[in-house]
């Protein structure tokens, strides 16, 4: 089964960036469209961005113009620059198969956790 590992979360204050990687065990290629989620205790994830194979993007409106999804499939990786970050942000962001459907998605990661100070 293919492997998902986050990683490059970390704290910071309000305002700042940092980019977030996802690196899979097997081709993203043949996975297809890719996304980042994210998790707050208590709440349901919620997918906040995606990429499909030729490069069409998706942004949760409250992310819009401050992060950027990207996929370098010759790496089997996904990333996800986040700018202008605030506390709302703050969560275990997750990398996976881009899906509606529970039953599509690839095993989960431990995830990255993103945590913004205000």
């Amino acid at each position: 089964q293919v492997q998902l590992v986050e990683s490059g979360g970390r704290s910071v204050k309000a305002g700042g960036a940092m980019i977030l990687s996802c690196v899979a065990s097997e081709s993203i290629a043949s996975i297809g469209a890719m996304g980042w989620y994210r998790r707050v205790p208590g709440k349901e994830r919620e997918l906040v961005a995606s990429i499909s194979p030729d490069g069409a993007t998706y942004y949760k409106d409250s992310v819009k113009d401050r992060f950027h999804i990207s996929r370098y499939d010759a790496r089997n990786t996904l990333y996800l620059q986040m700018a202008r970050l605030r506390p709302e942000d703050t969560a275990v962001y997750f990398c996976n198969r881009r899906s509606d459907s529970a039953s599509d998605f690839l095993t989960w990661g431990q995830g990255t956790q993103v945590t913004i100070l205000s």
